[in-house]
Parts: C-alpha cells; sequence; structure tokens
C-alpha cells in the first residue's frame, strides 16, 4: 500500500501587490524526499518554504500535512531576541531531560553553548539554529542556506549527519558540492512554477537547459503558426466570411496564449574591468605574524602574490582568515614582519559584513549617492567605469527590473542584496579585487556568471571562501590555515590541497570540540554526551521517561515530547480569525492536517484573507577601498 505524501500542496498561489511569486503551484513531498530548492534570487524560494513550515499564509491553495508530522525550519537569519546564550536558544524548545541532543550537535558543529547570544558570530548563530533544528528531529527539515557562514569543516559534519538521516529535508543552498553529496532530487522554482527532477543533482544544469531548449522551439512553432494566420486574415479569400469566423477566433486565442508565456529572463552581465596594469608584483609579504595575547593567529609568514594570481584563504571559523586578508592588502598592522604592496594598485572590497547597505535606502540612492561611482550633478546617473550610464539601465544588467530601483533595500533576499553589492564593485575600475564570502545567497546561475567573469579578469583576486566547488574553480593557490598559527600554501584549490592538507586544514576545529567534549563528560560523569550519529537513536532509559512525560501525547516509540510553542517548527496559531505567523500575516489557503482543514475551533472553513505581509530581513555588505596613500608603502614591525 503507497504511503502518504508528507506534505502536498495544492494550488498555491501567493502575490505581493504585483506579478504573483506563485500560481497555481503543485508540490508534494514523500516520506524520505532528500530535496534541492533551486531558482533565482528573488524567484521566491525562501517564501516558499515559509508558506511550508506555516509561517507565511499564501493567498489562496491548500496544504495537506499527515496528522502528527512535524516541520522544522531553519531561517537564514533566526532571531535571537531573549536568549541569553546560544544555549539557551537552542534548547528552548526542547525537554531538559532532552537537552543531550544539543549538546551532541553543538559537539559536532564545534558549538560554544554557553557564548552571550548577543555577541555571537553569524557562523556561531548559524550553528545553534542547526543544533537546535538536528535536536528537535522533527519529520521534515526545511533549511533555508544552511551552509552560509559555516566553515568547511562544519559543512562536511552537517553532511554526514544529513547523510544518516531518516527525515525528509528540502534544502536552499547555493553549495553545489553539498547539494550534490545530498540531493536525490531537485525542485526548480522557475516564474511561479515548480518542477521536479528525480535525478542527482548533478545532472540538473543539463536537464534545466533541455526544459529551456524545448520552450524555445514551442515558442518558435507558435510565432510561425501566428505569422502565417496573421497573414491568411489579411490576405486571404473574403468569401464565405461565416465560416472562417472560427479561424480568426483561433488566432486570437493564439495570440493570447502567446501573451501569456512569461519570457525567460537573461542573465546578470557582470563585468569587471581591470584598468590601468600595475606592477607585475601585486604583494611581498616577509615574515609577518599576528597574535591576540597568548592565541597565534599567523605565524611568520613570507608569501609573494603576483599579477593575476587568484589566492584563495581557507580554514576553519576563528583561524584568522580576515586577519591575514587585511594585513596583505594593508588594512591591518603585523606584529612583525613587513608588506609591500606594488604600484599604482586601485583596490575593491566585497566585505561579508555587508554594512555598506543602508535598509532604509533605495536601490537608487544606494548607487547614486555613492561617492565613488555616482555621477557629479546628475541624481539619475552612475560612473560605471569611467562612463555614465542610468542608474536604471545599470540595475537592470543585475536583474532588477524598475519597478525596484525606487524600493528599499530592506525588501531585498540576501541573494538580491549580494547582487546590488556586485553592482556597486563593478562600476569601479580596479585592479586588486578582495572578496570575503561573495558566494553567500547567490544563486547557481549568478554564480557561474560571478566565476566567468573573475576568469576573465585581468587584475589579481584574494578570496576567503567556504563554498569547496567555487574554490576550486577559481583559485590559482590556496593558503590553508592549518591552526596553531601554521599556514601552507598550495597550488590550486580546495580539491588540490590533498586529503592530508585538507586534514590539518580541520585539525584546530576538530582539536576545540575534542576539548568541549571532555569537559561536557567531566560535568556529566562516566555516561558522557552522545556523539552527532547518535542524535537519531534514544537510550532506552529515555525512551521510558519520554513515554511517562508523554501521556498527553508524545511518541511513543522514540520518547519525543511535542515541542512547545515557540519551537523552529512551530505551526501558525488556530483561531476563528484564521492561521497567522509570526509576521502577523494570514491567508484564504486552506491547511490541512490528516485530511481535516485547519480552521479554528470545531468547524471547517477557510481562513480569512490575508491582513499584512512577512517583514524582510537586513544584511548588510561592505564594499569599500583602501585609500591611495596606504598603497605602495611598507607596513612593518
Amino acid at each position: 500500500m503507497a504511503r502518504a505524501p508528507l506534505l502536498q500542496i495544492s494550488g498555491l498561489s501567493l502575490g505581493h501587490g504585483g506579478d504573483p511569486l506563485f500560481d497555481g503551484l503543485d508540490l508534494v513531498v514523500q516520506q524520505g524526499d532528500r530535496l534541492a530548492l533551486v531558482g533565482r534570487n528573488g524567484s521566491g524560494k525562501s517564501t516558499l518554504m515559509k508558506v511550508m513550515a506555516a509561517l507565511v499564509e499564501a493567498d489562496a491553495g491548500e496544504i495537506v500535512l499527515p496528522e502528527g508530522t512535524r516541520v522544522g525550519y531553519l531561517e537564514q537569519d533566526p532571531d535571537f531576541a531573549g536568549f541569553a546564550t546560544l544555549g539557551d536558544f537552542a534548547t528552548a524548545s526542547l525537554d531538559p531531560a532532552e537537552a543531550w541532543r544539543v549538546e551532541a550537535a553543538a559537539e559536532g558543529l564545534d558549538l560554544d553553548l554557553s557564548a552571550r547570544a548577543d555577541r555571537a558570530s553569524g557562523g556561531e548563530r548559524r550553528r545553534a539554529a542547526l543544533a537546535r533544528l538536528l535536536a528537535e528531529a522533527p519529520e521534515l527539515m526545511l533549511l533555508d542556506e544552511p551552509t552560509n557562514h559555516l566553515d568547511i569543516a562544519a559543512i562536511a559534519w552537517l553532511e554526514a549527519e544529513l547523510a544518516q538521516t531518516r527525515a525528509a529535508f528540502i534544502v536552499i543552498s547555493h553549495d553545489r558540492a553539498f547539494l550534490r553529496r545530498l540531493a536525490r532530487a531537485t525542485l526548480w522554482l522557475d516564474r511561479g512554477v515548480v518542477r521536479r527532477m528525480d535525478r542527482p543533482f548533478a545532472e540538473f544544469e543539463d536537464w534545466r537547459d533541455e526544459i529551456w531548449a524545448q520552450e524555445d522551439v514551442a515558442r518558435h512553432k507558435l510565432d510561425r503558426k501566428i505569422k502565417e494566420e496573421a497573414r491568411w486574415a489579411v490576405e486571404g479569400i473574403s468569401a464565405r466570411r461565416k465560416r472562417n469566423q472560427g479561424r480568426v477566433r483561433e488566432l486570437g486565442n493564439l495570440r493570447e496564449t502567446r501573451a501569456a508565456m512569461i519570457a525567460r529572463e537573461g542573465g546578470a552581465a557582470l563585468s569587471l574591468d581591470a584598468g590601468p596594469k600595475g606592477g607585475k608584483r601585486v604583494i611581498e609579504a616577509r615574515g609577518i605574524s599576528r597574535s591576540f595575547g597568548d592565541r597565534v593567529i599567523v605565524a611568520p609568514l613570507d608569501l609573494r602574490v603576483l599579477r593575476g594570481d587568484r589566492v584563495a584563504i581557507v580554514g576553519p571559523n576563528g583561524a584568522g582568515k580576515t586577519t591575514l586578508l587585511n594585513m596583505l592588502i594593508g588594512a591591518e598592522a603585523p606584529d612583525t614582519g613587513e608588506v609591500t604592496l606594488g604600484t599604482g594598485l586601485e583596490l575593491a572590497v566585497f566585505d561579508q559584513s555587508r554594512a555598506a547597505l543602508d535598509p532604509s535606502r533605495t536601490l537608487w540612492e544606494s548607487l547614486t549617492e555613492d561617492p565613488e561611482i555616482g555621477a557629479s550633478g546628475r541624481s539619475d546617473q552612475v560612473m560605471v567605469r569611467g562612463t555614465p550610464r542610468h542608474v536604471v539601465g545599470y540595475l537592470k544588467d543585475f536583474l532588477f527590473d524598475e519597478a525596484q530601483a525606487r524600493a528599499p533595500v530592506r525588501s531585498l533576499s540576501g541573494g538580491e542584496k549580494a547582487r546590488l553589492l556586485l553592482a556597486r564593485i563593478m562600476a569601479r575600475q580596479s585592479n586588486l579585487l578582495v572578496l570575503d564570502e561573495p558566494t553567500n545567497d547567490l544563486d547557481v546561475e549568478t554564480l557561474d556568471l560571478l566565476q566567468e567573469a573573475l576568469a576573465a579578469y585581468d587584475g589579481t583576486v584574494l578570496l576567503v571562501s567556504h563554498d569547496r566547488d567555487f574554490l576550486d574553480r577559481v583559485a590559482t593557490v590556496t593558503v590553508a590555515l592549518e591552526g596553531g598559527g601554521r599556514a601552507t600554501v598550495y597550488a590550486g584549490g580546495w580539491s588540490d590541497i590533498g586529503a592530508e592538507g585538507r586534514a590539518r586544514c580541520q585539525s584546530r576545529r576538530r582539536g576545540r570540540a575534542a576539548q568541549g567534549a571532555q569537559a561536557r563528560r567531566a560535568r556529566q560523569g562516566a555516561g558522557g554526551v552522545q556523539s552527532g550519529a547518535e542524535l537519531h537513536r534514544v537510550p532506552p532509559s529515555r525512551r521510558a521517561a519520554g513515554r511517562d512525560r508523554a501521556a498527553g501525547g508524545g511518541d511513543r516509540e522514540t520518547g519525543r515530547v511535542p515541542v512547545r510553542p515557540g519551537g523552529l517548527h512551530q505551526r501558525a496559531r488556530q483561531g476563528g480569525e484564521g492561521q497567522r505567523g509570526p509576521g502577523g500575516a494570514s491567508g484564504k489557503a486552506r491547511r490541512r492536517r490528516g485530511g481535516v482543514a485547519d480552521a479554528g475551533g470545531e468547524g471547517g472553513g477557510l481562513t480569512q484573507p490575508v491582513t499584512g505581509r512577512p517583514s524582510s530581513r537586513t544584511d548588510a555588505a561592505q564594499v569599500g577601498a583602501v585609500p591611495r596613500d596606504d598603497l605602495g608603502r611598507r607596513i612593518g614591525a
């Protein structure tokens, strides 16, 4: 007997005042599915996930979820307000007796649960949210960019954890290597329609290109038929008019069909201008080192960067990648040694903090009011590599439409903000490009275009990234920070440093994880803490305790206790006025559990129309330049 789907969506429609994101969308998720959700930035991937998690209500449609199915949602920017520590956040939805699950996940993710939430970095927050989700062990996990801000070792641990889970999951990610390892099928969200490919993600791009080719052929045939019918309507014999009215109506139907076709957007016009060439030697570092107290970040290091090199810096979070990058470009002085910068350098920097974007400004203002690219005396133009261009035309090169030009930055998705930052960088002339985590939130197509732009760039690139596929495609030299201040230079990308080098690069992180595990074992006694591989196995004693606690409805086979309201997988509240998510949104979509529509109270019926929209979140990225006075000088101890 066939099993019921884990999640079924029928006729889903949702819009934000303009063209709808979805119109009549259908989707089925089966038990055990491992799905990659891909699509262009701004196509509605994160919004669709929020609809699945009951955090956003659709305008129309029906969502069916079997009774008792729990859905866990990892959002891009979790809210830590009201939590003193990361551990408080991670354990908030669990019974105290189940806190060991969080500790086991924290050990694998190298997370300090006692760290203050208000001072935590983006990577620490992401780890805490992952530990919480994995500890809750829902039947369906919705993962929105889970690898953002994680180092390569943490990504590898997460891959192994998801590879062994029995839960179904849907993941949005820009990390091709991550998706190739985990995804058994792909959901492609394109122009409001979801298509499913039941083949490994590695075959996605060929499958997508086949669909586009079929669309082009169908469009060409339709255009040719319309042209032939239109010629007949003008030049045909005028006799037997009544009999030919059907053919005229058919011509009208063909034109309506053609007008309803949503044109496929072209790719972003990413282009870099290296400007005037500087000297052959771009950076010369001799014996540079950096320490913070007793902690050695970089032991004495010699490094020469020549014109045209693509230098990647890799290592675990906290190893000092950004510190080394700042020393190399002269933004930070080393404790010992010296850095010599070449002459005639023009520097452009993409900073992962994205602080250069003011969320209250419009896209128009973000470009025209930038002192480096704004055209003096012209409020509607920007200087693009020395040539004035209208701001709307330039934004269209980066896939923004005219309506978005006057929209605030806060309304953009994470990938759209990244594209806006790339627009600011690429308007400048530069011969030294510094990219700190540039791949976060970008879709696969834009990543391809960025790689092509970097391949054609005549200047030099310094790169920090945890995207293994991106590193392999771009880097010609890799500097691996291997812990204890040790930095080793390898030729090629991530795959080229070899298994031994990758192991050394990750050893520092494993050492910290081992120390944390030892401390937890000391606190808990001889029993210790279960490893990450044991997250999905519950000891018999805990199952018995779980049965006692779950007399009101727990899972008797696993001992899991229903998560209290406030958990990551919290369902929209039920009431007479309809379901509402945290942003106050409600809608007309029907949400069904076990075949019965949720409508509040004991009766059936539809929920009320949407009264609000989910608030967007703000990311920021720093795009700047080192003052020219700093170029060519020596920085010494």
